[in-house]
Protein backbone atom coordinates (compact mmCIF):
# COMPACT_ATOMS: atom_id res chain seq x y z
CA UNK A 1 0.00 0.00 0.00
CA UNK A 2 1.06 3.54 -0.64
CA UNK A 3 -0.24 6.64 1.10
CA UNK A 4 -1.42 9.18 -1.48
CA UNK A 5 -2.72 11.90 0.81
CA UNK A 6 -3.21 12.50 4.51
CA UNK A 7 0.43 12.49 5.56
CA UNK A 8 -0.07 15.42 7.92
CA UNK A 9 -3.22 13.86 9.43
CA UNK A 10 -1.31 10.62 9.99
CA UNK A 11 1.58 12.47 11.67
CA UNK A 12 -0.87 14.37 13.89
CA UNK A 13 -2.52 11.08 14.88
CA UNK A 14 0.85 9.51 15.68
CA UNK A 15 1.83 12.56 17.77
CA UNK A 16 -1.53 12.31 19.56
CA UNK A 17 -0.73 8.70 20.44
CA UNK A 18 -3.43 7.10 18.34
CA UNK A 19 -2.71 3.51 17.38
CA UNK A 20 -5.36 3.31 14.66
CA UNK A 21 -6.66 5.84 12.14
CA UNK A 22 -9.35 5.53 9.54
CA UNK A 23 -8.30 5.30 5.93
CA UNK A 24 -9.79 4.63 2.53
CA UNK A 25 -8.14 1.95 0.44
CA UNK A 26 -8.51 2.42 -3.30
CA UNK A 27 -7.10 0.57 -6.26
CA UNK A 28 -5.65 3.38 -8.44
CA UNK A 29 -3.43 3.64 -11.48
CA UNK A 30 -0.27 5.74 -11.13
CA UNK A 31 -1.96 8.56 -13.06
CA UNK A 32 -5.07 8.49 -10.87
CA UNK A 33 -2.87 8.49 -7.76
CA UNK A 34 -0.91 11.47 -9.08
CA UNK A 35 -4.10 13.45 -9.76
CA UNK A 36 -5.48 12.65 -6.29
CA UNK A 37 -2.16 13.57 -4.63
CA UNK A 38 -1.94 16.91 -6.47
CA UNK A 39 -5.56 17.77 -5.65
CA UNK A 40 -4.88 17.01 -1.98
CA UNK A 41 -1.57 18.91 -1.75
CA UNK A 42 -2.77 22.00 -3.61
CA UNK A 43 -5.28 22.60 -0.79
CA UNK A 44 -2.49 23.41 1.68
CA UNK A 45 -2.53 26.95 3.05
CA UNK A 46 1.20 27.57 2.59
CA UNK A 47 2.36 26.45 -0.84
CA UNK A 48 5.19 28.00 -2.82
CA UNK A 49 4.61 29.10 -6.42
CA UNK A 50 7.17 26.50 -7.57
CA UNK A 51 5.29 23.76 -5.71
CA UNK A 52 2.03 24.83 -7.33
CA UNK A 53 3.70 24.99 -10.74
CA UNK A 54 5.18 21.49 -10.58
CA UNK A 55 2.02 20.06 -9.02
CA UNK A 56 -0.17 21.41 -11.82
CA UNK A 57 2.35 20.15 -14.39
CA UNK A 58 2.30 16.68 -12.83
CA UNK A 59 -1.49 16.66 -12.92
CA UNK A 60 -1.59 17.85 -16.54
CA UNK A 61 0.92 15.17 -17.56
CA UNK A 62 -1.08 12.48 -15.74
CA UNK A 63 -4.33 13.58 -17.37
CA UNK A 64 -2.72 13.64 -20.82
CA UNK A 65 -1.12 10.24 -20.14
CA UNK A 66 -4.59 8.84 -19.54
CA UNK A 67 -5.33 9.73 -23.15
CA UNK A 68 -7.92 12.39 -22.43
CA UNK A 69 -8.66 15.08 -24.95
CA UNK A 70 -7.33 18.62 -24.46
CA UNK A 71 -10.85 19.91 -23.72
CA UNK A 72 -11.25 17.38 -20.92
CA UNK A 73 -7.76 18.21 -19.65
CA UNK A 74 -8.57 21.92 -19.41
CA UNK A 75 -11.78 21.16 -17.51
CA UNK A 76 -9.97 18.77 -15.15
CA UNK A 77 -7.28 21.36 -14.42
CA UNK A 78 -9.37 24.37 -13.72
CA UNK A 79 -12.84 24.36 -15.13
CA UNK A 80 -13.49 27.92 -16.27
CA UNK A 81 -11.34 29.63 -18.89
CA UNK A 82 -9.93 32.18 -16.44
CA UNK A 83 -8.93 29.48 -13.96
CA UNK A 84 -7.48 27.34 -16.73
CA UNK A 85 -5.42 30.27 -18.02
CA UNK A 86 -4.06 30.94 -14.53
CA UNK A 87 -3.08 27.27 -14.16
CA UNK A 88 -1.24 27.39 -17.49
CA UNK A 89 0.61 30.46 -16.20
CA UNK A 90 1.68 28.51 -13.11
CA UNK A 91 2.85 25.64 -15.30
CA UNK A 92 4.95 28.16 -17.31
CA UNK A 93 7.00 28.72 -14.15
CA UNK A 94 8.44 25.22 -14.60
CA UNK A 95 10.34 26.64 -17.59
CA UNK A 96 12.33 28.99 -15.35
CA UNK A 97 15.91 28.22 -14.40
CA UNK A 98 16.14 27.18 -10.72
CA UNK A 99 17.84 30.40 -9.63
CA UNK A 100 15.03 32.58 -10.97
CA UNK A 101 12.32 30.22 -9.70
CA UNK A 102 13.87 30.50 -6.24
CA UNK A 103 13.51 34.29 -6.45
CA UNK A 104 9.80 33.80 -7.25
CA UNK A 105 9.39 31.54 -4.20
CA UNK A 106 11.19 34.15 -2.08
CA UNK A 107 8.83 36.83 -3.43
CA UNK A 108 11.79 38.74 -4.87
CA UNK A 109 10.27 38.47 -8.38
CA UNK A 110 6.54 38.95 -8.84
CA UNK A 111 4.45 36.21 -10.46
CA UNK A 112 3.50 38.04 -13.69
CA UNK A 113 7.04 39.15 -14.63
CA UNK A 114 8.24 35.61 -13.84
CA UNK A 115 5.73 34.14 -16.28
CA UNK A 116 7.00 36.47 -19.03
CA UNK A 117 10.62 35.62 -18.19
CA UNK A 118 9.78 31.91 -18.56
CA UNK A 119 9.54 32.45 -22.33
CA UNK A 120 13.24 33.35 -22.52
CA UNK A 121 15.75 30.66 -23.44
CA UNK A 122 17.76 29.14 -20.60
CA UNK A 123 20.82 31.01 -21.81
CA UNK A 124 18.89 34.30 -21.81
CA UNK A 125 17.51 33.55 -18.35
CA UNK A 126 21.02 32.86 -17.06
CA UNK A 127 22.26 36.18 -18.42
CA UNK A 128 19.23 37.94 -16.94
CA UNK A 129 19.84 36.29 -13.58
CA UNK A 130 23.47 37.44 -13.63
CA UNK A 131 22.32 41.00 -14.44
CA UNK A 132 19.76 40.87 -11.62
CA UNK A 133 22.42 39.73 -9.15
CA UNK A 134 24.94 42.31 -10.36
CA UNK A 135 22.44 45.18 -10.11
CA UNK A 136 20.45 43.87 -7.14
CA UNK A 137 17.26 44.46 -9.16
CA UNK A 138 14.49 42.54 -10.85
CA UNK A 139 12.54 43.42 -14.00
CA UNK A 140 9.13 45.03 -13.83
CA UNK A 141 6.24 43.48 -15.74
CA UNK A 142 6.76 45.93 -18.61
CA UNK A 143 10.46 45.13 -18.78
CA UNK A 144 9.79 41.39 -18.66
CA UNK A 145 7.27 41.67 -21.51
CA UNK A 146 9.83 43.65 -23.51
CA UNK A 147 12.50 40.98 -22.87
CA UNK A 148 10.09 38.27 -24.02
CA UNK A 149 9.36 40.15 -27.26
CA UNK A 150 13.09 40.66 -27.90
CA UNK A 151 13.75 36.97 -27.30
CA UNK A 152 10.98 35.98 -29.71
CA UNK A 153 12.29 38.41 -32.34
CA UNK A 154 15.82 37.00 -32.03
CA UNK A 155 14.48 33.45 -32.29
CA UNK A 156 12.45 34.35 -35.38
CA UNK A 157 15.46 36.07 -36.98
CA UNK A 158 17.74 33.08 -36.28
CA UNK A 159 15.20 30.70 -37.84
CA UNK A 160 14.97 33.00 -40.85
CA UNK A 161 18.77 33.00 -41.26
CA UNK A 162 18.92 29.19 -41.06
CA UNK A 163 16.21 28.90 -43.70
CA UNK A 164 18.08 31.32 -45.99
CA UNK A 165 21.30 29.30 -45.58
CA UNK A 166 19.47 26.08 -46.52
CA UNK A 167 17.95 27.72 -49.57
CA UNK A 168 21.36 29.08 -50.66
CA UNK A 169 22.88 25.55 -50.78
Amino acid sequence: YEMISGHRRKMASVLAGKKKIKCIVKNLTDDEATILMVDSNIQREEILPSEKAYSYKMKLDAIKHQGRKIEETSNQLGGKNNESAQLRRYIRLTKLIPEILKKVDEKRIAFNPAVEISYLTQEEQTKLYDAMECNDATPSLGQAIHLKKLSQAISFYNKYLKQRKREAR
